[in-house]
């Protein structure tokens, strides 16, 4: 049909719709605090928040991604799911308005967090929501922003949240914003027809690297880069296949997940990481895993009887964005299988043991392996990369815990400055704990999604990560 438009999912972006299911929501976001005073209404200092200035900035601001107005289809025979625009739009829909019942503590906010992380988004509309929630004590409000995995990995899911804040704390929307009118989705020949096109041409883009320029350039260094890549790509291989050999442990966070969610959180100051990291010659990555490593130690200790012979293993997903990706949706990350030191006793050890193992993983070729694997598997029958996924999260890995750069300056929803940003990860099949960090103003937010049923003490894993903070600050005030 003429005018028509559609976007195909990577096969990345498709696991993470395979693999979703009633107990396993695919969907990450965030939850942020901001002061309430500037989004009162007119005249009204003690009143509810003005929800109608806050749909009209998301109306005028969704232009600018068009991903946020598109719903799935499929493709015919190839059971391929696509981004068609969404015929029947409403901004009102996405955006969700409520309040916390009196007194309005941080409890009762963790407590409807879980519960609106436990609810799947509905597949026959655009793929996520805002939650506006006022009420909060302090007077302060909070929104709760959930994207689907398909269309956002941690990097790329600010994107939502950029379309209704910036630095500009005085920033007034543009009333002068073009009409949007949907475009008609294609035929299901049209699709067949450009998929078989697409499988015929497209296995050529394996030979390059993602971002790398199709045609050009000296032909010795492009040789040169393949046989890179290969080696890479080899000896990534025979990592993955030792620690698919050899599975992690299993452990009482590594059982069937039921429906219901726990969300809680915790927060530093980015600068005291940084120096912790500094002094062990790593990063706040690093530190962030050390901490992990205390809490899960703590954990096993009280629910398992301890660590001796427990092999616990992390994934940690790696940024493999180019120039050429920056600002687009979609998941582009791979996944590096750091393995924590949960058994050893010394916590200034665990955080020079990790230090040394993600120095080597990121000169090894497993990111890269998980990367090229992601992208073969545009071209093979659909669940692949789901199956492969399911296999590692029930095997190879015990949880998750990812950490995303975000801006060291305030950020502002129509003048109401955001104070705290706490990241959500969902979590993978038979992980009953995912960890999420975010760097935000001179912060360093932890956010902790829980199976509800698995974790009743989730915050005790929250005052471990506290104390195993506390505890490596003073052993690196030692070392200095």
């Amino acid at each position: 049909m003429s005018g028509s438009r559609y976007d195909r999912l990577s096969a990345l972006d498709a696991m993470f719709l395979e693999i979703e299911g009633p107990n396993t929501p695919m969907h990450l976001g965030s939850v942020g605090i901001f002061e309430a005073g500037p989004l009162r209404g007119a005249g009204d200092p003690e009143g509810t928040i003005d929800f109608a200035r806050i749909v009209a900035l998301a109306e005028a601001r969704l232009h600018r991604n068009p991903r946020f107005r598109q719903k799935l289809a499929t493709i015919p025979a190839f059971d391929r799911p696509v981004w068609i625009d969404d015929d029947t739009f409403n901004t009102v829909y996405h955006l969700r308005h409520a309040s916390l019942p009196h007194p309005g503590g941080v409890r009762q906010l963790k407590r409807l967090v879980g519960r609106v992380l436990s609810q799947q988004l509905d597949r026959g509309k655009p793929l996520w929501e805002v939650w506006f929630i006022e009420g909060l004590e302090g007077d302060r409000f909070a929104v709760l922003s959930k994207i689907h995995h398909c269309i956002a990995d941690g990097v790329s899911s600010g994107d939502l949240m950029s379309m209704l804040m910036g630095a500009n704390p005085d920033f007034v929307p543009d009333p002068h914003v073009p009409a949007w009118i949907p475009r008609p989705a294609p035929g299901d020949a049209r699709m067949v027809l450009d998929e078989l096109t697409r499988r015929a041409v497209a296995p050529l883009s394996l030979l390059r690297r993602p971002g790398e320029a199709p045609s050009g350039g000296d032909a010795a260094s492009a040789t040169g880069s393949t046989l890179d890549q290969a080696r890479e790509v080899v000896r990534g291989a025979f990592q993955a296949a030792e620690k698919s050999l050899n599975p992690a442990t299993p452990t009482p966070l590594n059982v069937d997940l039921g429906p219901h969610r726990r969300f809680d959180w915790t927060h530093m100051e980015l600068s005291e990481v940084k120096a912790v990291g500094r002094a062990a010659g790593g990063t706040v990555n690093d530190v962030a895993l050390s901490v992990v490593t205390t809490a899960v130690r703590s954990f096993l200790e009280r629910r398992a009887g301890g660590t001796r012979g427990v092999e616990f293993r992390a994934a940690v997903p790696v940024n493999m964005r180019t120039r050429a990706d920056a600002g687009r949706l979609g998941n582009r990350a791979a996944g590096m299988t750091v393995e924590l030191p949960v058994a050893e006793p010394d916590p200034w050890r665990r955080l020079e043991r990790i230090v040394a193992e993600t120095r080597e993983l990121k000169g090894s070729g497993e990111s890269v392996l998980v990367d090229l694997i992601g992208r073969v598997a545009d071209f093979l029958p659909s669940g692949v990369m789901a199956g492969l996924s399911r296999f590692g999260s029930q095997s190879t890995v015990n949880m998750v815990v990812t950490n995303v750069p975000g801006p060291q300056l305030p950020l502002y929803l129509l003048g109401a400055r955001m104070l705290e940003a706490y990241p959500v990860v969902p979590l993978m099949p038979r992980q009953a704990l995912g960890v999420a960090l975010f760097g935000y103003d001179g912060g360093l937010f932890w956010g902790f999604n829980a199976d509800w049923e698995a974790l009743p003490d989730l915050h005790e894993i929250v005052l471990d990560v506290d104390a195993g903070f506390s505890e490596l600050c003073k052993a690196a005030a030692a070392e200095r």
